[in-house]
């Protein structure tokens, strides 16, 4: 008996998995055939309720044998591949599996409404025939570029030949890590590109391998763009820009599987982020008519006049276009010659009030001006006709005008922002060829008044886009504020599109409250004539500095502009070049003061003194290159505001007692901030 049953557990051992035949490191003695169903090896499964008499384990230091395994009868192979049956039929005990299920139906769900809120645009043809055009653009762009190097096949060789190593050398240096050498990175962490700050992207051998390789061919498409020769500055910046994009939009830091933050995070929530994502991605479709309109902050958390906005004052003048509004005194004398603020139609003029700490309007009443700022319509369709020429007549001269009734005051000091100011410029040339001298003094804030070297914002213009988007506008009456913010945004993709999608749509984070992101996002509409007369003659001809710009019928002559001018330019600015806005300045025929503020478009401007923040730089005035002043300006620590102001109120110091708005004159129809700036677009 004990020879046949030798012989039969020999045959057995043969047909035996070798897996299960090596035996294990300080395994005990065979245990005894009769042991077999009394003591299954310790690594398999729990049996299930029917079969208790075999559930039984092995003590932890008795480690499972070669004869344990072979010497199973076939009815005890057969109760374990049961077991194994029952045990990956059971739900895992904290039910992951169902609540990643849940979660996979409610994504679909939710992707339906995605898509049905994508279709909610008025016009599909149009968005599709908008997004294609742009297509056609950048492949057309960019194949100039290949063209140059393909025409070069020695550089093209050698530009590849530049890639493929770099990429070997990524590659070799991982394999060393995988091995657990530390060797340096070819490409070392950037410590300003926020994508990439998180351990794993360094720590990762993985990750770290995508980071570099991704940063390493970015650089050198890149390059590609700079160093190819004999194109025109559009097209460069054209392709520059599509580069720009294109990578921004293939980053590793974009998608889940190839970034560890969404990857864990993904897996810790069992993809109830992606859930929330895609709701949130609904709701901003929504928001947007079918346009992506991307939540930067919690919007919720703030209130117009409660929030921001808040400095006192009334409206003292509303008509079509505008409302004007004078602020209410916070000293007992002010200084006689009174202050207008023209702010940018493409945007509200809040930004200047943006909150008691950061207000540029406040700070200025506590200074004792007498502060008036336009408040531009939120325009619709009514008023697409609103031109350029109505701006200046029903807006700037009509507040020169209602000032004057008010104050007394024949002469005025004018500060234009951005787009406002170059309206402002206008209609100081204007009004000097009508020998109007009210206004005296004159200052710009990151305004634009030459566009030979407008930088980014030149690709959005050419004969084929501005044609497309007269006929756009043409349908409308007007540009939609959510298109605008989306073009400023996208000159900025990966602080401005990409940070937010992957955030709120991948992440299913909600934006935290952020003040000046929640002011971006009020965005406003602009008339047809305006926008298409101010695209027209200021990016594509340029026509104000070529003395060809015509308004009203007189023909504008910068030079006739003989005014102190306060020109203030921000290094990073993005909208308005510091580069361009010097360019500009040379064109006044006064005496012009040229600033260099530090950041960006709007933190250059928007620096309280307190809060010590920035630099600007001095240098005299806009003579020669850009880059020569720039050398020798002195850097100056904290905000440029005094300085304005000192130069401000050297010119006119006369004081008089404090006024109240509307100066018993012109009876206030509201509180300040107003009604027009409370219409969304």
């Amino acid at each position: 008996m004990t020879t046949k049953l030798n012989a039969k557990a020999k045959r057995n051992q043969k047909r035996a998995p070798k897996a299960l035949l090596a035996p294990a490191r300080d395994a005990a003695p065979p245990a005894p055939a009769v042991q077999a169903e009394k003591r299954p090896p310790a690594a398999q499964v729990e049996p299930p309720p029917v079969a208790p008499a075999v559930q039984v384990e092995a003590p932890p230091s008795v480690a499972p044998s070669r004869e344990l395994v072979v010497q199973e009868t076939p009815r005890a192979s057969e109760r374990e591949r049961f077991r194994r049956k029952a045990k990956a039929a059971e739900p895992p005990p904290t039910g992951e599996f169902d609540t990643a299920a849940e979660n996979l139906a409610k994504l679909v769900d939710q992707g339906r409404r995605v898509m049905a809120a994508a279709m909610s645009a008025p016009d599909l043809a149009e968005t599709r025939s908008e997004l294609a055009a742009n297509v056609a653009d950048a492949t057309k762009t960019l194949g100039v570029v290949a063209e140059y190097w393909m025409t070069q096949p020695e550089r093209a060789a050698m530009a590849q030949a530049d890639l493929i190593s770099g990429l070997t050398d990524i590659w070799s240096q991982t394999l060393h890590r995988f091995s657990g050498e530390e060797t340096p990175p070819v490409v070392p962490p950037d410590p300003s590109d926020k994508r990439f700050t998180a351990p794993d992207w360094s720590n990762n051998p993985f990750f770290d391998c995508l980071r570099q390789s991704y940063t390493l061919a970015t650089r050198w498409a890149n390059d590609m763009v700079e160093h190819a020769e004999g194109l025109d500055s559009q097209t460069k910046a054209k392709a520059s820009f599509y580069t720009r994009l294109i990578s921004s939009a293939m980053s590793p830091s974009n998608f889940v599987a190839t970034n560890p933050e969404l990857l864990r995070a993904t897996l810790e929530a069992r993809g109830g982020n992606l859930v929330r994502g895609m709701e949130m991605l609904a709701e901003d479709l929504l928001a947007g008519g079918g346009t992506l309109k991307i939540r930067q902050s919690d919007d919720s958390k703030f209130q117009l006049g409660v929030d921001m906005a808040t400095t006192p004052g009334k409206v003292i003048l509303r008509n079509e276009l505008m409302e004007l509004i004078q602020y209410t005194p916070t000293t007992s004398e002010v200084y006689a010659r009174p202050l207008l603020i023209v702010p940018p139609w493409i945007n509200k003029f809040y930004v200047l009030d943006l909150n008691r700490e950061k207000s540029f309007v406040r700070w200025a009443v506590a200074q004792g001006l007498t502060v008036f700022i336009i408040s531009w319509v939120n325009p619709d369709e009514s008023q697409a006709d609103l031109g350029f020429e109505a701006y200046m007549h029903e807006g700037v001269l009509a507040a020169l005008d209602a000032i004057e009734r008010v104050t007394g005051e024949s002469k005025v000091a004018a500060a234009g922002y951005c787009v406002g100011g170059t309206l402002l410029a206008s209609t100081l040339a204007y009004l000097a060829a009508k020998r109007d001298k009210r206004i005296d003094s004159v200052t710009f804030f990151a305004t634009q008044v030459d566009f030979s070297e407008a930088g980014d914002m030149q690709i959005f213009v050419d004969k084929a886009k501005l044609a497309a988007l007269e006929d756009a506008m043409a349908k409308t009456g007007y540009l939609d504020g959510v298109k605008m913010a989306n073009t400023f945004n996208m000159l900025r993709p990966n602080e401005l599109v990409w940070n937010y999608i992957v955030n709120n749509y991948v992440k299913g984070v909600d934006p935290a409250a952020f003040d000046l992101l929640a002011w971006n996002a009020d965005s406003t509409r602009i008339p047809r004539a305006n926008h298409s007369f101010y695209l027209r003659n200021c990016y594509l001809e340029n026509n104000l500095t070529r003395g060809e710009m015509v308004i009203d019928g007189v023909k504008l002559d910068l030079k006739q502009v003989t005014v102190p001018v306060y020109e203030i330019a921000t290094k990073e600015d993005h909208i308005a070049p510091a580069r361009s806005v010097f360019i500009g300045a040379k064109y006044f025929g006064g005496p012009v003061k040229y600033v260099l503020g530090g950041a960006g478009h709007i933190a250059g401007i928007i620096n309280p003194p307190d809060k010590d923040k920035y630099q600007y730089w001095m240098g005299g005035p806009p003579v020669g290159s850009y880059d020569d002043w720039v050398k020798s300006a002195t850097e100056i620590k904290g905000s440029w505001w005094p300085d304005w102001l000192a130069w401000l109120t050297e010119q006119a110091p006369r004081k008089v007692p404090a006024r109240e708005p509307g100066g018993g004159v012109l009876t206030p129809v509201g509180d300040a901030p107003g009604a027009y700036v409370r219409v969304k677009a």
